[in-house]
């Protein structure tokens, strides 16, 4: 029997979550200097492929073993769309024409799809009031702290900005569609493999059809250091906390990561590269940190009185 999906979080979930979004906050700083000299079907096929491989070695050593039925890796192909290769591509093109700071404010979209999505999709994740404004405020927050320079260039390309907000949808839809794998007794680790594997087998012959990577000038070493973080730290690591959180805490709690990156972003920032944190930014990590007590039903507890 799979494990219940846990409404509130425990401690140990909400550490999971923050660890996640410092990984995942690194890759568009990983991403932003990539891009310079590689395309983005390039960057993404190097990334999943040299993240699966690291996890086969990982799962290997740890002593599991890859299942073989269709049915799972039917899934894990499915898995692999929505949230590597749709995804993937759609923010790296869209950080090409747009600025990240905007491209993290429109990926910070996602808890509000996951909301509707998992309301109408599953039997245990319904939508609530409390729900909806947490996320509400959250996104102000992101807003808030990220600041009005990020949108000051909102209408520059639309379609850069609405591939953004498409992958939202593909990481919201990937939530949901996840949950299987605890149902089929898929350990986290093995899960995250499965699905990179997945990725590489779909992005290998795409990116060498488009984009003829062996026609382009070898990499500086920034680069390669930066598609090699992208690769192990930021989507290796981080998906085996991903797939470790969804199977306990539910896909639209997994959701809530992509309000916490831009703060994971900002406190990177100012404890390794020196820079200051200005009123704007105490003032969304407020507003972040009221709405993900809402949306966990902490902040609306008194209300109900003791159980």
């Amino acid at each position: 029997m799979s494990a219940p999906i846990n409404r509130t979080m425990n401690a140990f979930e909400w550490g999971l979550l923050v660890a996640l979004s410092v990984l995942w906050g690194g890759s568009f700083f990983f991403i932003g200097i990539a891009v310079a000299e590689l395309p983005p079907l390039t960057i993404v096929c190097i990334r999943v492929t040299l993240a699966a491989a690291t996890l086969v070695m990982a799962i290997r050593i740890m002593g599991f073993a890859l299942p073989s039925g269709a049915g799972v890796w039917l899934a894990f192909f499915g898995m692999s769309l929505l949230n590597n290769v749709l995804p993937f591509c759609l923010v790296v093109w869209g950080q090409t024409k747009i600025a990240s700071g905007l491209a993290s404010i429109l990926n910070a979209t996602t808890p509000l799809f996951a909301v509707v999505i998992a309301h109408w999709l599953t039997a245990d994740e319904k939508l609530t009031p409390g729900r909806f404004t947490g996320v509400l405020i959250g996104f102000g927050g992101v807003a808030a702290m990220i600041g009005p320079s990020a949108l000051a260039g909102h209408g520059g390309d639309l379609l850069a900005q609405l591939a953004v907000l498409a992958a939202a949808v593909c990481y919201a839809l990937s939530g949901v569609f996840g949950r299987r794998f605890n149902r089929m007794g898929v350990a986290p680790v093995v899960t995250a493999t499965g699905m990179l594997i997945a990725s590489s087998v779909l992005m290998l012959p795409l990116s060498l059809a488009v984009e003829q990577p062996w026609t382009l000038a070898m990499p500086s070493w920034p680069v390669i250091a930066s598609v090699g973080g992208l690769a192990i730290v930021s989507t290796a690591l981080a998906y085996i906390l991903f797939f470790r959180i969804l199977a306990t805490a539910g896909a639209t709690n997994l959701m809530l990561v992509t309000l916490l990156i831009p703060v994971s972003a900002i406190l990177l920032g100012t404890l390794v590269l020196g820079e200051r944190l200005g009123a704007n930014h105490f003032l969304g990590m407020a507003l972040i940190a009221l709405g993900l007590a809402a949306i966990d039903g902490r902040l609306f507890a008194w209300r109900r009185g003791p159980a």
